[in-house]
């Protein structure tokens, strides 16, 4: 009898046993794989039941928000800015999912992170408001500048502050209302996604970090700043013959200056003037591996740490030994060489900075609904482009286009400004079309940079460095100048943001 006892108990442990182990597979191991199956919709009705957490500018402006609904789901996200920052916050849609911010911090812009779950003890046993408000670096006043001064060209504008990797500005022309996405009305946010995916210049691309274009004679930079730091390049030496255009080895094909005008001289002169010759030899002289891994070293062919999600600027990294007319080529920005907007404000960023480039992120900090502090991103240096030596070279070599090369527009008084223009044609010979591009690093004069702001202005017509100074420049100006000014305060009253929210919503 005992014995039966003793069998049946230990039968029912092992059935307990297993039951416990298949709970904790099916809730722990496979719950991504559930949640995420097409056809369970219980998680996405879910996440639209409950509220999420705002999303605010560094100055206190709401960018999203839930509010109370009184349709098929309990909360509808609002984006009182409408496309001032769609392609920072994103959309969150029941059809489409979510973009942006409203993806990349879902987990904690609706509060199911561990560490908002459970704080500490206590939270065990009282009900509290654990959805993430998050604070961006990224200023309103600025991000109207972008907007304004890119007007309604297509383009687009990125600001930050190279000391922290703080994103400023990111704007893309043309763009959407993500309002009409996250619409509860699914047929409506369903035709609306359509025009948006029709329409000319792809406005739901963000363009800023997500695009790349070839970046012209803005890549000098990155071509003198490998020149400098090998050794094979002063202020002084080399003096780069004066030259109409540069016989390339391997073919009897030439690289002309614009308009096959006399170029030449030493790296400050040849950088104001933007010579092809100049560079296109000095992209010799270095040689494949050194320039391949001098682009690197700025970032290329790597994904930048973006808290959004940015794509690879791309350097062809191939032997050169049997293609030398390419590798003078992608030395002034030519031949497959291709970057992001984002990417080659990086460039700059690493020249402004003593040669370090910081992790750039939008994200300043998070707070749960209680104003509990969650997490602050600290600036984290992604890699050392340059020594700091090189980088003041550089500097001084940037400053000479602003005083007396292409990008005289970028002349601010009182503020110590360099640059690089660029002209980077693309499509067939005629019509010639080109897209503009500027990278420029500013601030006060005696002290560190404070800004760096890229500037794309898409398919121009001609082809000139001009292009660059003449359209993206002035646009550069305007964001720098912004930037430089104080920020604005914070809304009189910042609570009025979140007053449509439901009780116990995060905002």
């Amino acid at each position: 009898m005992d014995r039966s006892i003793r069998r049946l108990g230990a039968f029912l442990i092992g059935l307990f046993c297993i039951l416990f182990v298949q709970l904790n597979y099916i809730q722990v191991w496979r719950a991504d794989d559930l949640n995420t199956k097409p056809e369970n919709r219980r998680p996405i009705d879910q996440a639209f039941n409950r509220p999420r957490g705002t999303v605010s500018t560094s100055d206190g402006v709401v960018l999203a928000r839930s509010v109370a609904s009184d349709d098929r789901y309990e909360y509808q996200r609002e984006f009182p800015e409408g496309e001032l920052y769609a392609h920072i916050t994103g959309y969150f849609s029941y059809l489409f999912g979510a973009t942006g911010l409203e993806r990349a911090y879902n987990d904690e812009l609706s509060g199911t992170t561990a560490g908002q779950r459970v704080r500490d003890v206590g939270d065990l046993f009282v009900r509290k408001d654990r959805t993430g408000n998050l604070k961006l670096t990224v200023r309103s006043d600025v991000q109207a500048a972008a907007k304004a001064a890119l007007g309604d060209q297509k383009g687009s504008v990125v600001a930050l502050d190279p000391r922290t990797g703080g994103v400023l500005a990111l704007w893309s022309w043309p763009t959407f209302d993500p309002n009409l996405l996250s619409d509860h009305d699914l047929e409506a946010a369903g035709n609306v996604k359509k025009v948006y995916e029709a329409a000319d210049g792809e406005p739901l691309l963000a363009k800023v970090y997500r695009e790349i274009y070839p970046p012209g004679s803005t890549f000098k930079v990155v071509t003198g700043s490998t020149g400098v730091e090998t050794g094979m390049v002063t202020p002084t030496e080399p003096v780069y013959p004066t030259i109409r255009a540069l016989d390339l080895p391997q073919t009897t094909r030439v690289l002309p200056n614009f308009g096959g005008s006399l170029c030449g001289g030493t790296l400050f002169t040849i950088l104001a003037k933007s010579c092809n010759t100049s560079f296109g030899q000095m992209g010799l002289d270095l040689g494949g591996p050194a320039l391949i891994d001098g682009a690197k070293r700025f970032g290329f062919n790597s994904t930048p740490p973006l808290d959004l999600p940015a794509v690879p600027s791309r350097f062809p990294d191939i032997d050169f030994s049997q293609q030398l007319p390419t590798l003078a080529q992608s030395a002034i920005g030519q031949y497959d060489v291709a970057a992001t907007p984002l990417q080659m404000a990086l460039v700059a960023a690493g020249v402004a900075n003593d040669g370090v480039i910081m992790e750039p992120h939008v994200v300043d900090e998070i707070r749960d609904g209680e104003g509990e502090l969650v997490r602050r991103l600290e600036p984290t240096a992604w890699r050392r482009a340059v020594s700091p030596q090189t980088a003041d070279t550089m500097r001084q070599a940037m400053r000479e286009v602003v005083a007396r090369g292409s990008a005289t527009r970028l002349q601010i008084p009182g503020v110590d400004v360099g640059a690089k223009t660029g002209t980077a044609q693309f499509g067939p010979a005629a019509p010639l079309r080109s897209h503009a591009w500027v990278i420029a690093w500013a601030g006060q004069p005696g002290q560190a940079p404070s800004v760096v702001v890229a500037v794309l202005v898409e398919g121009q017509e001609g082809a000139s460095e001009q292009t660059g100074g003449r359209v993206a420049a002035p646009i550069a100006k305007q964001v720098i100048e912004a930037a430089l000014a104080p920020p604005p305060a914070p809304p009189a009253d910042t609570t009025s943001t979140t007053s449509t929210t439901a009780p116990g919503g995060g905002g």
